[in-house]
């Protein structure tokens, strides 16, 4: 019976923990999900801002140095290149963005989540891309599609909004010509105080969503842990704390069948140990009465 008491308690207090453990795991999921995900969204802001800055700074400099003029760092009478499609085009500043820029995109996309990080005219223009979509023209337009992305203009409604944007770190999902779905985060270029056009960073949603299927993973692996844990601690905590009912069931069980010397040692001051004097009373009481019919 104290087995079966024992498995019950034990049980029923597990089922409770199971709820409460699952409660708190959902929560808890749920809240560090967010939270990465604003974590990846605020490091995908800074980048961006960081990026535009750096453009807009070198290309006053460039203009300062002598490099090019004001109106040749805003020439949008594009060039078309010949052969390609999508179009590629060159301007008057191009030739030098693609020697004092590329090394410093491609430092962004040491961030295993950034997919790209460029700077675009405000029409869209892509004068220089990073490193990894700069690869040989191969003749394969689908493959030439993703490996060679630079010097094309990028007007699509998300690429346009990206180029004409005028606030910080302005968020679109953006969804590539490539098949690709990512976060594209821009901020506004300004050369001279003028709006030259905007920094963008491509934010994967993918490995995003990696992120946080592994911290998800590694949260319910660690309340699955505790509670596995706990289990095992309700079910030996209970058992122990009923051992002493285990012991009060045997002897009152020898004392139905008329053993009525062995006493009923305290047990503390609890429930148990209230019946623990309440069984030693009626064990004295039996063993009296039963002296008192032997002498007769």
């Amino acid at each position: 019976m104290f087995l079966k008491i024992g498995v019950k308690v034990a049980l029923k207090v597990n089922l409770v923990l199971l709820l409460i453990v699952a409660a708190g795991t959902f929560y808890l999921v749920r809240q560090q999900s967010e939270s990465l995900e604003a974590q990846l969204l605020e490091r995908g802001k800074i980048e961006s801002i960081l990026g535009a800055k750096m453009m807009g700074k070198i290309i006053d400099e460039a203009i300062d140095n002598g490099v090019f003029t004001v109106t040749d760092a805003f020439d949008t009478d594009y060039e078309p290149i010949a052969g390609f499609s999508p179009a590629k085009y060159h301007t008057k500043y191009d030739f030098y963005l693609d020697k004092s820029i590329l090394s410093i995109l491609d430092e962004f996309l040491r961030d295993d989540s950034v997919v790209f990080a460029v700077a675009v005219d405000r029409n869209g223009y892509l004068p220089t891309h990073n490193t990894r979509f700069q690869q040989p023209i191969s003749g394969d337009r689908e493959k030439d599609l993703l490996g060679n992305r630079t010097k094309r203009i990028f007007n699509d409604p998300i690429g346009l909004k990206a180029a004409l944007n005028t606030g910080e770190a302005f968020r679109q999902v953006y969804v590539r010509d490539t098949g690709e779905t990512m976060w594209d985060i821009s901020t506004p270029i300004y050369v001279k105080g003028k709006h030259w056009g905007g920094f963008r960073v491509g934010f994967s949603l993918e490995k995003t969503e990696l992120a946080k299927s592994a911290l998800q993973w590694t949260l319910y692996a660690i309340m699955g842990g505790i509670f596995i844990f706990s289990l095992f601690l309700v079910f030996v905590v209970v058992n122990g704390t009923l051992q002493p009912l285990a012991r009060l069931t045997r002897i009152a069980s020898e004392l139905a069948d008329g053993k009525i010397d062995r006493k009923f040692e305290p047990a503390g001051k609890d429930e148990i140990g209230q019946l623990s004097d309440v069984l030693e009373r009626l064990r004295v009481s039996l063993k009296a009465a039963m002296e008192r019919l032997s002498r007769r």
